[in-house]
């Protein structure tokens, strides 16, 4: 089974919780209140994702936080990306961090990233604004057999 980290999971609902805000600053530890998710967490998740322009900072007393871009342009694809790294289904994927120890004698080396490619496609499709606007066509979609990327 494919399973998204805790990690990027928590990042989508707090970029989804940032689009139904927008365009109000919204803080840290407000995320954290309106998601349920541990303050540290939202903190932590806040740096990873504003260092990988997809959140903006904005200090000073009246200071929080809000999307880099507007979100039907953010896509569930780049939040995998900026927080677990490259997609990579296998250790023979390109851009994969693992060293496959049977590479040499694999029957079907190189043939995942078909496969990589495709997954890759289908959540660059996805958009923030998807996810967080109830009734839209995502919200309707069946769960994809073996896929769980629910929060």
């Amino acid at each position: 089974m494919l399973r998204l980290s805790h990690l990027t999971d928590y990042g989508v609902v707090l970029l989804s919780q940032l689009a139904q805000e927008a365009p109000a600053l919204v803080t840290a530890p407000g995320l954290a209140a309106s998601t349920g998710l541990p303050a540290p967490t939202v903190a932590k998740l806040l740096k990873v994702l504003t260092h990988a322009g997809l959140v903006s900072s904005h200090r000073g007393a009246a200071g929080g936080y809000t999307l880099a871009r507007s979100p039907v342009c953010i896509s569930v694809g780049e939040v995998i990306a900026a927080i677990d790294g490259p997609l990579a289904l296998t250790a023979c994927v390109e851009g994969a961090v693992e060293v496959c120890k049977v590479e040499s004698s694999c029957p079907i080396r190189g043939r995942w990233s078909k496969v990589n490619a495709a997954l890759k496609h289908a959540l660059s499709e996805i958009s923030i604004a998807e996810l967080a606007t109830p009734g839209s066509p995502v919200h309707d979609m069946p769960a994809a057999s073996g896929v769980a990327l629910s929060h």
